[in-house]
């Protein structure tokens, strides 16, 4: 999977005359969701630790769990039915990297399932028992931790792999 890095390292993606707008917007959707999860989970902090009121803490976490969830099933959807494709037809000696990283897609997608019935559930339970919504505030604070460091990996081995690609092959331009 690294075999183009050696020849395309990370730090001079910016100054590469190949590194187009739509390589950087692709990046930015990356930083996007690290931002939104993040946003998640100090909803669910500030909470848990009685400085955001149950309604604007669910109000935020329906908001900003929507957006995260939403826009990752998207993105990862686009990629595996038509970027990952084009990605391929350029290069085939990175199908198998990009095979894991459709294969981590659907870890993600269990993962954004798990995080969902959980935020749901926290939503729902603000109206009706805040107590328990609070005590259940935990779970979703802990899943959204462990959507962050998932999407730090993934998204990392995703540009290693694909800008490179992009790159080399003037693909995007």
């Amino acid at each position: 999977m690294r075999l183009l890095l050696r020849d395309y390292p990370r730090d001079a993606w910016p100054d590469h005359p190949n590194f187009a707008a739509s390589i950087q917007n692709w990046m930015g959707a990356h930083i996007m969701f690290g931002q939104l999860a993040e946003l998640v989970r100090a909803n669910a902090e500030g909470y848990l630790d009685k400085q955001i009121a149950p309604e604007d803490h669910a109000r935020r976490l329906s908001q900003y769990g929507n957006l995260l969830v939403r826009n990752l099933h998207g993105h990862h959807n686009w990629e595996d039915r038509s970027f990952f494709p084009e990605l391929s037809s350029a290069d085939a000696r990175f199908d198998s990297g990009l095979d894991t990283l459709e294969t981590d897609h659907v870890v993600l997608d269990d993962l954004l399932d798990q995080f969902t019935r959980k935020a749901n559930r926290v939503v729902t339970l603000t109206q009706l028992d805040e107590a328990q919504a609070r005590e259940e505030a935990h779970a979703v604070r802990d899943m959204t931790a462990v959507l962050q460091g998932f999407l730090l990996r993934h998204l990392s081995d995703e540009e290693d792999l694909v800008v490179p690609i992009l790159l080399h092959h003037k693909m995007r331009g």
